[in-house]
């Protein structure tokens, strides 16, 4: 989609960090623009202040988790904008992981949002895009974690894995019809995921401390070092801009990227090697 001027875009988690960023970027490139979100009064204040660059942006509440809710928000875009064109299924959580505490709630909580989400996205936009008939473009936010497994035993990881397989299928199957797809795989942005218990929903059980001696809790302290250290969301959201429109699959953010995955892709090769006929 190499125009996008007058196009219509939805992006959920569009309150802040990368969401309210690809909200700015789509706007400034002429774009109209639903934010969805399920926090209310940081979603106000995200379409208040992209509204100071187009009047065509609105909000609407949504938990990505509730299949049910993402509808309701796919049809205020419709009742808004009529046609979308462009879906950042951008939404995402992390909570704590590892093999001193494996919580259900957590993961449940994690893939509820990272990967339901997702899916819920494109099974309330695809349809309808396909039957506009303008082309489309789907960004499914995955990471640096969905490419190599440094995170360990962890509820993100595997939700990013998995977001990364969906999108490289989908895209085989929606590229015969004009149908972009990407998958967005930043390593560390400045951005409050580390404060992603604000909006857990009580159906998850609460989040436990964990030990502050604990291998665990070293880990999270280092991931937000290296998140107040990260790239700017809007530069995020430039790739995303740029890849959109040049129809890219993989959207990888930061230099240095091929050194932390070329020992996995190494060992798999040498694995499979092994198996090789003589």
């Amino acid at each position: 989609m190499r125009e996008l001027a007058g196009k219509t875009a939805f992006i959920t988690g569009g309150a802040a960090g990368i969401g309210v960023a690809l909200g700015r970027a789509f706007a400034g490139a002429g774009m109209k623009v639903m934010l969805a979100d399920i926090e209310t009064d940081a979603l106000n204040a995200a379409v208040k202040n992209l509204q100071d660059i187009s009047p065509d942006v609105s909000g609407t509440v949504c938990d990505v988790a509730d299949a049910e809710s993402v509808e309701r928000a796919a049809k205020a875009a419709f009742d808004a904008f009529g046609k979308v064109h462009v879906v950042c299924n951008n939404a995402g959580v992390a909570a704590g992981g590892g093999i001193d505490h494996i919580s259900l709630d957590n993961w449940r909580w994690v893939i509820d949002v990272n990967l339901m989400g997702v899916l819920h996205g494109i099974r309330s936009f695809l349809p309808h895009i396909r039957a506009h008939g303008e082309g489309g473009h789907f960004v499914n936010t995955a990471s640096m974690a969905g490419m190599q497994p440094g995170l360990g035993l962890s509820p993100y990881c595997a939700s990013k894995f998995a977001v990364v397989s969906m999108s490289e299928g989908l895209a085989m199957q929606l590229q015969p019809l004009g149908i972009g797809v990407s998958v967005l795989c930043p390593s560390y942005v400045r951005t409050r995921i580390g404060e992603s218990g604000r909006n857990r929903p009580a159906r998850y059980g609460q989040s436990q401390p964990l030990d502050p001696a604990s291998p665990a809790a070293a880990t999270v302290a280092a991931i937000a070092r290296n998140i107040d250290a990260g790239l700017a969301p809007e530069t995020v959201a430039a790739r995303v801009l740029d890849a959109i429109r040049h129809d890219e699959l993989y959207i990888f953010t930061h230099p240095g990227m091929r050194a932390e995955v070329e020992p996995r892709f190494a060992a798999i090769l040498a694995a499979m090697d092994r198996v090789s006929p003589p």
